[in-house]
């Protein structure tokens, strides 16, 4: 591999100065020429956030290519592709029938703030209508899509510095899970977008401070917590996801060099987490913050 320029770097180390909790979790997994290391994120973060610290900087600068989940980024219209081709339904009620009775005024507030035609959601799948929706609830709470979140900051200082950013799935791939669920799911997958705003925010901030602190007991805790999220929707968006990630992980390792993989922090946590999928694959995941 290419040995990193000390320029490249030494950009990495140019940081905001951080709180003293930012501690986030990150694990490394390495064998005699391959180091992988593995970092939890929050998809979204309020404006501001000082999440970084040395040691991940230190991480990220000796990394030669950067792992995300999906790069979504390079071409925006490809989630929307996804959307309106394996998101649309046939024959479905309409989405306000798909809800709980007492969920029905949450989710036409929802759907009020979105600006989306009502026909053009009740002629989509429950899970493709749930991703769609999803950033309106999240403005709802006083977040946005965009830079602020951790991977697109990530992503930005690994094409500074030159450097691939590569994806463990495609958009098509990634949405492709939700495709798999049942209707069942699908319309608990829906459910949890409907959340009242001032719980979903607290709930929000004490996972923040949780994964800030790099408290992954907390972290673990408040997934598991999570009454929406059923075991069908676990195992098919953690459990399957974690196994082949891990699989491409395993593999990864032939090669040698220095990767930096991002991830959702949910996925490194708990009993269906992939360092405990490599574990059954005889690999030891370390943990060095």
């Amino acid at each position: 591999m290419l040995r990193i320029s000390a320029a490249l770097t030494a950009a990495f180390a140019l940081l905001v100065a951080q709180p003293a909790t930012a501690r986030p979790a990150l694990w490394k997994l390495a064998d005699a020429d391959t180091t992988i290391y593995l970092f939890g994120t929050i998809h979204v973060l309020p404006g501001g956030t000082k999440w970084r610290d040395k040691r991940i900087d230190a991480a990220m600068g000796a990394a030669q290519s950067l792992t995300l989940e999906a790069v979504l980024d390079t071409d925006p219209s490809a989630v929307a592709a996804v959307i309106t081709t394996l998101g649309k339904g046939k024959d479905l009620p309409p989405l306000a029938d798909r809800v709980p009775a007492d969920r029905r005024a949450v989710l036409a507030a929802l759907i009020a703030k979105s600006g989306l035609p009502v026909p053009f959601l009740d002629g989509l799948k429950s899970w493709a209508a749930a991703v769609v929706l999803t950033g309106a609830a999240l403005d709802q709470i006083g977040l946005k899509t965009g830079a602020e979140g951790v991977e697109p900051q990530v992503t930005a200082l690994f094409r500074a510095a030159g450097k691939p950013v590569e994806g463990l799935e495609t958009a098509a791939g990634q949405l492709g899970y939700f495709d798999a669920l049942s209707e069942a799911a699908q319309r608990d997958f829906l459910v949890s977008t409907l959340d009242d705003p001032a719980s979903a925010r607290a709930d929000f901030d004490r996972l923040l401070k949780a994964w800030i602190s790099g408290d992954t007991r907390k972290l673990e805790q408040a997934f598991a917590d999570e009454p929406d999220f059923t075991p069908e929707l676990r195992g098919l968006l953690i459990r399957k996801r974690d196994e082949v990630w891990a699989e491409a992980l395993a593999k990864r390792l032939v090669k040698p060099g220095t990767i930096f993989v991002a991830v959702g922090a949910g996925h490194l946590v708990g009993p269906d987490s992939v360092q405990k999928m490599l574990a059954r694959k005889g690999l030891t995941v370390q943990r060095i913050q």
